[in-house]
């Protein structure tokens, strides 16, 4: 007879085993963009766009997203995070509702962090 208590093993919350397939063939943690607001110095800040992939022209996105809301901008590529926007300016909703208007993404696909 076998004692050994089962549910008290060791187990990572952070893992990819533990992500949920959402029956679309993708993880969900995977397949979102993460659009966040990073604060600077004073009242400057700067908004950074995660998640995109490498399906995306993120260059001519990047020009895009300037000539619509008269920012500057650029791509950051990281080790861990991938290729990463970073936009001058708080334009967390204005860069949502333009991944939505450009198909670029649905709605469920996004988060927005920070307040």
């Amino acid at each position: 007879m076998n004692l050994a208590i089962q549910n008290l093993g060791i187990n990572d919350p952070f893992t990819n085993e533990n992500i949920v397939d959402k029956g679309n063939g993708k993880s969900n943690a995977t397949n979102l963009i993460h659009i966040r607001n990073q604060q600077r110095n004073g009242r400057k800040s700067v908004t950074t766009v995660q998640g995109l992939g490498k399906t995306f022209d993120l260059k001519k996105m990047v020009r895009a997203l300037k000539k619509e809301f008269n920012c500057n901008g650029t791509i950051i590529e990281d080790i861990e995070h991938g290729s990463i926007i970073q936009l001058q300016g708080d334009k967390r909703n204005n860069v949502k509702e333009f991944l939505i208007r450009e198909g670029i993404c649905a709605l469920e696909h996004i988060r927005i962090h920070g307040a």
